[in-house]
């Protein structure tokens, strides 16, 4: 481990890995498995680190850290990657930022992506800034599926939490994924106690008319530029008591590609309510994930700064074969766990517009 967190490449014949034309120890054929038995069959990639607004709990209001073009993977480098991935077993991929949207190119991206043979699930996560712009060629070029980013409903709240007077083209945005069509559609809610727990409930209301997901995700102490205080931590337990007069929450039953969201449905409702409890309900033992970060490195757990340095591999003649030996390497050293908890104390200190939302 190095100062940063990151890990030394692993030699070539990395624990769990047999000769190139053999599969990986315990690993059966399409199947990618930890040394915790968790099945591993989704890749998260952050497409890049830039992004059009500047929230309060993820990007300095000043900041101007950002990574040239050339130090983020190219979208050849990326397909290279995931067609690896897939082989081994990965069936689900997210496009993440920063903002993903703002990268350039990214529908002819996106059109690759989706011709991957067994690659059938392609989602994306945005801020929904520009949304209105290009669902219907997201939407051509084989994404189905969207989570926004939205922690408030009202505009003069939405300017001071994220920098910039963008309300109404967000939901401009949510509107015409609604229209086209694009399920599941997500929206996800930072709680944040005294910043935007009064909407709640506003928040929950809107399931009730629309096949939407509203997700709350407790607030976690990410990275340096968080302002994380223990003062403005809310569990989803409490949202759930907050919810109260709106009715009981029926849970949904779980499916295997869920991801971490418990799923409840108020009475009656035309959509569903998500929470998402890291630091109050952990979920590590479920977690079935990867994440490549906008710099090129892979991560086996959001909360853990062990890192393989992929984009040096890719850039220095890696073969495909080592390619895959790094990224089995990588899910048999994930971590059981994570050591979050309400007081802080988070073993992550990279940046979330890096690793990926």
């Amino acid at each position: 481990m190095t100062a940063t967190g990151t890990r030394a490449t692993p030699p070539i014949s990395a624990p769990g890995v047999n000769a190139p034309s053999a599969q990986p120890v315990g690993q059966a054929p399409g199947r990618l498995t930890d040394m915790f038995a968790r099945s591993i069959s989704y890749l998260r990639i952050s497409l890049t680190d830039h992004c059009n607004l500047r929230c309060l709990y993820c990007t300095p209001r000043d900041d101007r850290d950002k990574l040239e073009s050339g130090e983020l993977l190219s979208y050849e480098e990326l397909l290279r990657v995931v067609r690896l991935a897939v082989g081994l077993g990965i069936e689900k991929v997210r496009l993440t930022g920063g903002e993903p949207l703002v990268r350039r190119d990214i529908l002819s991206f996106a059109r690759e992506l989706s011709a991957i043979e067994g690659l059938n699930d392609i989602r994306l996560t945005t801020n929904g800034v520009l949304l209105a712009d290009c669902a219907e060629a997201l939407q051509r070029a084989g994404i189905s599926k969207l989570n926004i980013s939205l922690d408030t409903l009202r505009p003069e709240r939405f300017a001071a939490i994220t920098g910039v007077d963008a309300f109404a083209r967000v939901w401009e945005g949510i509107a015409k994924a609604r229209a086209l069509g694009f399920s599941p559609l997500k929206l996800n809610v930072v709680a944040l106690k005294g910043v935007n727990d009064d909407e709640f409930i506003d928040f929950a209301r809107l399931t009730l008319t629309e096949p939407l997901q509203v997700r709350f995700i407790e607030f976690m102490p990410i990275g340096p530029s968080s302002l994380w205080n223990r003062e403005k931590y809310i569990s989803s337990q409490e949202i759930m008591e907050l919810l109260r007069p709106l009715g009981e929450l029926a849970a949904a039953p779980a499916r295997r590609m869920d991801g971490p969201a418990r799923v409840y449905r108020l009475p009656g409702a035309a959509g569903s309510l998500g929470f998402i409890s890291p630091i109050s309900h952990h979920f590590c033992d479920r977690c079935n994930r990867l994440r490549l970060t906008s710099e090129g490195r892979l991560r086996s757990c959001l909360l853990s700064d062990r890192e393989t340095d992929l984009k040096a591999r890719l850039r220095g003649g890696a073969s495909d074969e080592e390619l895959k030996e790094l990224i089995v390497a990588t899910i048999l050293d994930k971590p059981k766990g994570h050591t979050l908890s309400a007081e802080g104390g988070s073993n992550c200190h990279g940046r979330m517009s890096r690793i990926g939302g």
